[in-house]
C-alpha cells in the first residue's frame, strides 16, 4: 500500500467517524430537547429540535 493510498484511506475513516459522530449528537439534542448551535456562514445560529 502506498503512502497515497493510506492517506486516502484514513481521510476515509476519518470523514465516516465525524458523520457518525454529527448523527450521534443530533439524536442526543432530540433526546434532551435542548439547543444546538452550529454557525452559518458568519453568523451564529441556534436551532431548536
Amino acid at each position: 500500500m502506498t503512502k497515497k493510498e493510506k492517506h486516502i484511506e484514513f481521510k476515509d475513516k476519518l470523514l465516516k467517524g465525524l458523520e457518525k459522530m454529527y448523527t450521534n449528537l443530533i439524536e442526543y439534542k432530540r433526546q434532551k430537547n435542548s439547543v444546538l448551535v452550529v454557525m452559518k456562514g458568519d453568523k451564529i445560529v441556534k436551532i431548536k429540535p
